[in-house]
């Protein structure tokens, strides 16, 4: 870090509290989640003109409310703390539930190849899930392949807490990419071909009805007997969507019966800078946690590899081994989401680096499994 004339200030500021300042002097900025402020920052303009401190390259101090932990968001109600074993399937596909869309938002920028949409669905408070968890989406019309039939239930992994975005428990999100089909020969859409339920979805808007199932699935719950325990998250695309709830519970969240002391660490395989999905959320959690938060991204069409390939996420756990290997013998939790093809080039990678350090993968991967290490949910 340069060195500087200047000392740093650190100002606590209440959330909603008035504060009466001159515009030329300070900058405020904050990140709002449905008219609730999360984090506010306020950087104090130390430009003066003909001042300029040695090495001092960014011209504002930023002053956190609290470097080490910063200001959580309140969170409601507390009793969806209470119960001991996960909700499961409380709606069937044969009865599911009529929730609401509440907005739909493009993740991506103009230059990723397709697009990925935020999606909240308000159940109010009738779906309860926790973190890790999926919900099944009907979408409408009849099955093809069963006429007078419904279509088959599609899942989704739930890219929320269980307070939803709005910190209320009555909201779900879900980070859906949009599923289109080209003809290899013309080069041109088919629409006949594409993902009828993401399709659906993404072309949503407020107010739309939706029918989900659910929730469902046990394999990626957030283990919280250990609240300084190691996770290590490896995510291709919207597999990302059950980590962004892990890392919105430990960083953003003000829970009372858990509060994060460990180390989590998420790789996240996109195709370029554009295509990153929420990476001002992750960005912030490195910036306040700067001990408790790692974050490395794999942009296969922007980053090479160290033999000069694609940069895909394989690659940089391979950069990692060691470190990565270390913290799995340390009892740490590693987690992979995401397309089903991810799997074989990690587990290449894994079992070649195992063998480098004279240990046979296979066992290693049997310890972990029985040690409730490993958490796979690939589609």
């Amino acid at each position: 870090m340069a060195h500087s004339t200047f000392s740093q200030v650190a100002v606590a500021v209440p959330v909603g509290s008035d504060l009466s300042v001159k515009r030329s002097v300070f900058k405020t900025s904050s990140l709002n989640f449905h008219d609730k402020p999360w984090s506010p920052v306020i950087a104090l303009n130390l430009s003066l003109r003909g001042t300029r401190a040695r090495g001092w390259q960014r011209q504002t101090v930023c002053m956190s409310v609290q470097q080490a932990s910063a200001p959580k968001v309140s969170v409601a109600p507390l009793d969806l703390e209470d119960a001991k074993e996960p909700p499961l399937n409380l709606y069937k596909p044969k009865e599911p539930y009529t929730a609401t869309i509440v907005s739909v938002e493009r993740l991506v920028g103009p230059k990723a190849p397709g697009e990925t949409c935020h999606i909240v669905i308000d159940h109010g408070g009738n779906v309860p899930y926790w973190e890790g968890q999926s919900y099944g989406v009907i979408p409408p019309g009849e099955n093809p392949k069963k006429p007078g039939s419904p279509h088959n239930v599609r899942l989704y992994s739930i890219a929320s807490t269980r307070y939803g975005d709005s910190f209320d428990g009555k909201t779900a999100s879900l980070c859906v990419r949009r599923a289109v089909y080209y003809d290899p020969e013309t080069g041109k859409e088919d629409p006949s071909k594409n993902g009828i339920c993401s399709n659906y979805l993404c072309n949503s808007k407020p107010g739309d009805k939706v029918l989900i199932t659910g929730p469902s699935g046990k394999i990626m719950l957030l283990p919280e007997d250990n609240p300084n325990a190691t996770h290590i998250m490896i995510a291709t695309g919207t597999g990302v969507a059950p980590f962004r709830g892990y890392l919105r519970r430990m960083f953003m969240e003000s829970v009372p019966t858990f509060k994060f002391g460990g180390l989590a660490w998420l790789f996240l395989g996109v195709a370029n800078t554009d295509s990153l999905l929420y990476d001002d959320e992750f960005s912030k959690y490195l910036k306040d946690y700067p001990d408790n938060f790692r974050y490395d991204r794999a942009l296969s069409r922007e980053q090479k590899n160290k033999s000069g390939g694609k940069m895909y996420v394989q690659d940089k756990i391979e950069e990692y081994s060691d470190e990565i290997f270390k913290l799995l013998d340390g009892g740490a939790h590693i987690y992979f989401c995401g397309l089903k093809g991810m799997m074989p080039g990690i587990q290449d990678t894994l079992k070649k680096v195992a063998e480098q350090r004279g240990e046979k993968w296979e066992e290693k991967l049997s310890q972990l499994k029985k040690n409730k290490q490993w958490h796979v949910e690939v589609y």
